[in-house]
C-alpha cells in the first residue's frame, strides 16, 4: 500500500532529480504542485515519464499580482494535466487591488475547469476560506482538495458538505489548532501532504518521504490503528481519482 502526497514543490526543492528518484524508488504517490504557469513545462517535462509523480499547473495567488499575464499561458496548459495546483486566493497579505486580482484570475480558473469533468485542484485558502468556498459553490464537477485548511469550523462543515477533500501536513498536526481541525474532518476526506520545503519537520524540510510521520499523527489524532489509517488515507485517494481519465 503506497503513502501519498498531494501538495509537493518539486520545483523549489535543493536536488530535484534526487527526490524524483527517491519518490520512484519508495513508491510514494506525489502531486508536484507549481506556483506560476511559466514554471509548469520544467516540471513537466521533469516528471512526464515517472510512473509516481505528476505535475500540476499552477498559479499561487501570492505571484498573481506580478504574473498576471500568464493567465493565458495557464489555459494553453490547461489540457496537458488533470492535476491543478497551486492555484486559490491569499487574504492574509497584499493589499485590496492584490487581492482582487487573485479573486479575478482563481475565478476564471474554476470557470475553465468547470468546462472538465477530469481535474484535481490542490487549493490554498489561508484567509479566504468562505471567498474559496463561495466561488467553487456545491455543484463543481471536478475533485477539490483544499491544502493546509486553516480556516473556520463553520466553513470547514461547510466545505465537507460540498464534498472537498483535505490535504494535512506535519505542521498542522504540530498546532493546536491544526489538530483540532484534524479531529473535525472525516476519516473519508484527509488526505496526506508534505508542502515541501515550506514545512519542516526535526529541522529538515518536508518531503514525501516522511509521509509515515503525518499518517502516524492523523492515526494518533483519530485514534485509530496506523494501519488502518494508512488504507484509508490510501482509498481516500483512489476516490478522489474515480472517474478521473
Amino acid at each position: 500500500m503506497n503513502y501519498i502526497d498531494t501538495h509537493f514543490h518539486l520545483d523549489l526543492w535543493s536536488d530535484p532529480r534526487k527526490i524524483i528518484e527517491e519518490i520512484e524508488e519508495n513508491k510514494i504517490y506525489t502531486i508536484a504542485v507549481t506556483n506560476a504557469p511559466s514554471f509548469y513545462s520544467h516540471t513537466y517535462s521533469a516528471v512526464k515519464d515517472r510512473k509516481y509523480i505528476r505535475a500540476a499547473l499552477g498559479f499561487h495567488p501570492e505571484l498573481v499580482q506580478k504574473r498576471f499575464n500568464e493567465l493565458s499561458i495557464f489555459m494553453e496548459f490547461l489540457e496537458t494535466t488533470k492535476y491543478i495546483g497551486e492555484v486559490g486566493i491569499d487574504g492574509n497579505k497584499g493589499d485590496q487591488e492584490s487581492k482582487k486580482k487573485q479573486i479575478s484570475i482563481f475565478e476564471k480558473i474554476v470557470e475553465a475547469c468547470s468546462n472538465f469533468s477530469n481535474k484535481v485542484l490542490t487549493i490554498h485558502s489561508r484567509g479566504a476560506q468562505k471567498e474559496v468556498i463561495d466561488i467553487i459553490g456545491d455543484k463543481f464537477p471536478n475533485k477539490i482538495i483544499l491544502h493546509w485548511y486553516s480556516g473556520s469550523l463553520k466553513e470547514l462543515e461547510r466545505a465537507i458538505e460540498y464534498g472537498f477533500y483535505f490535504s494535512v501536513n506535519i505542521s498542522m498536526a504540530n498546532s493546536t489548532k491544526g489538530r483540532n481541525i484534524i479531529s473535525h474532518i472525516p476519516q473519508n476526506r484527509i488526505l496526506t501532504e508534505s508542502d515541501g520545503p515550506f514545512t519542516t519537520y526535526r529541522n529538515k524540510p518536508c518531503s514525501p518521504l516522511m509521509m509515515f510521520e503525518i499518517v502516524k499523527s492523523i492515526s494518533t489524532i483519530h485514534n485509530s490503528d496506523y494501519d488502518v489509517c494508512k488504507k484509508m488515507i490510501y482509498d481516500n485517494f483512489n476516490s478522489v481519482l474515480t472517474n478521473i481519465n
